[in-house]
């Protein structure tokens, strides 16, 4: 399997550090300790509490793997990297559209959290805005159909 680069920004990189060092040295521990706990009730062919805490051992353990991919390829994202103005990962950005005034943070998809205004590059959105500059205007496809914003800033 091809492994792809993954653009964090150096918080984002510092957190996914966190949640992998918290599952190896913390909740690991905790589920094999369930799982200990659950083979003492006996047969574990009918035990749910065994099969619920193997189902979480998976979870967790297919998490770890997911995070270690990640930070092994992991890209930081150079603020002082992109040319000023354009939009770029890493850029703030404040569009307007029929809906109103919003602003994104452009980031790689592993941080992106819409809801939050952190905008994924791979994004429709995010790929439509990357290149351009403050008074572009923009098209792009949404989910509902074409969309239109204009840039009002880039940082």
């Amino acid at each position: 399997m091809e492994e792809k680069p993954v653009l964090l920004t150096k918080d984002g990189l510092t957190a996914l550090e966190g949640e992998l060092e918290h599952l190896v040295n913390v909740r690991r521990g905790e589920v094999a300790e369930r799982i200990r706990q659950a083979r003492d009730f006996g047969d574990i062919a009918e035990n749910a509490e065994y099969t619920e805490a193997k189902n979480e051992q998976s979870l967790v353990e297919g998490r770890i793997q997911t995070l270690e991919v990640m930070v092994r390829n992991a890209v930081l994202i150079e603020e002082g990297a992109r040319e000023k103005g354009v939009v770029a990962v890493g850029a703030q950005v404040r569009v307007s559209s029929d809906e109103g005034e919003e602003s994104y943070s452009i980031v790689g998809a592993a941080e992106a959290d819409p809801l939050a205004g952190r905008i994924s590059n791979e994004s429709r959105l995010g790929r439509a805005l990357l290149g351009h500059k403050a008074g572009d205007e923009v098209e792009w496809t949404s989910p509902i159909g074409t969309s239109r914003v204009k840039i009002l800033s880039v940082h």
